[in-house]
């Protein structure tokens, strides 16, 4: 049957040094990460340590007497509220829950430390519901084999900076090297035995594009409906020599001007067949008719 773990119990001072060291590395979000450090501590526990005991900004002086009148005043408009109140006061949910009580308790002359009734009193036997809360224990001189297994692993992936994607360039840059180092041991044994030639020479395996031989990226059109085997390009060379803008303009004026006089022409011609045509009519006299 297999060992079964029962995650809880009291922290000691390994694990809140683990979690201290996990909390720097992982942040405040990671929570299943971190627990995994702590084989005997859940994630949701890992979070109630830090939030409840080990935060730098927990409060963990004594209580003064302005703290004791906000929370007092605060419980009366708030009562059992403790979260909401907690960052009021500038503690934990839990102290003012604890400070709470034990304003009531001497308000009432009660002694805790007498009183064996109460039941807020852990007796023998009973389990500490929020051990969080409570200071770390210390670590005994001999560390059972499970507490130093988890020691060490928590050591080793926490001194671990880099990255799987960093350690596999690492490694693949290790054997690169290793091989070039090899084959130029074999290269160099073999050229004192006289065998140069039995070796290769090292070829550059990368493929790169060679831009005085090809275009590079270049795509072929796809064939069309119709064969353009027997078609030919003009020989006529292209003119790529820049053109100016005057020279544009140039030309267009000139164009216009070509046009404009033959349109002058035009008129002239047409103008001087119409008088033609005139002078060339033969009018009739005007009769009157005589009843």
């Amino acid at each position: 049957m297999p060992r079964i773990n029962i995650k809880g119990g009291v922290w000691r001072n390994t694990e809140d040094e683990i979690l201290k060291a996990a909390v720097m590395k992982y942040g405040k979000n990671q929570w299943a990460r971190i627990a995994s450090l702590l084989h005997r501590k859940s994630a949701k526990q890992c979070k109630a340590r830090w939030y409840e005991w080990l935060d730098p900004s927990v409060k963990k002086t004594e209580w003064s007497r302005e703290e004791d009148e906000k929370l007092l005043h605060l419980a009366k408009l708030l009562p059992t509220q403790w979260r909401t109140i907690a960052p009021i006061v500038g503690r934990t949910a839990n102290q003012c829950l604890e400070r709470y009580e034990y304003l009531l308790d001497k308000a009432q002359n009660i002694d805790m430390s007498t009183n064996r009734d109460d039941p807020r009193r852990l007796r023998p036997g009973e389990i500490d519901p929020s051990p969080e809360t409570k200071p770390a224990r210390p670590d005994p001189v001999d560390m059972d084999e499970d507490e130093l297994e988890m020691l060490s692993e928590a050591r080793a992936r926490l001194a671990n900076t880099q990255g799987k994607k960093a350690k596999r360039k690492a490694r693949e840059r290790q054997l690169e090297i290793a091989r070039r180092m090899a084959m130029m041991q074999k290269r160099r044994e073999l050229r004192a035995a006289g065998l140069a030639s039995a070796v290769p020479p090292l070829v550059n395996k990368k493929v790169f594009i060679d831009y005085n031989r090809e275009i590079p990226f270049e795509k072929q059109p796809p064939k069309g409906f119709h064969d353009t085997s027997r078609e030919f390009p003009d020989p006529k060379p292209i003119n790529f020599d820049r053109l100016r803008l005057s020279d544009v303009e140039k030309e267009s004026y000139m164009e216009r001007e070509k046009l404009r006089g033959c349109l002058v022409l035009i008129w002239k011609y047409l103008s001087q067949a119409a008088t033609c045509i005139i002078k060339g009519v033969v009018l009739i006299n005007p009769r009157s008719s005589e009843r």
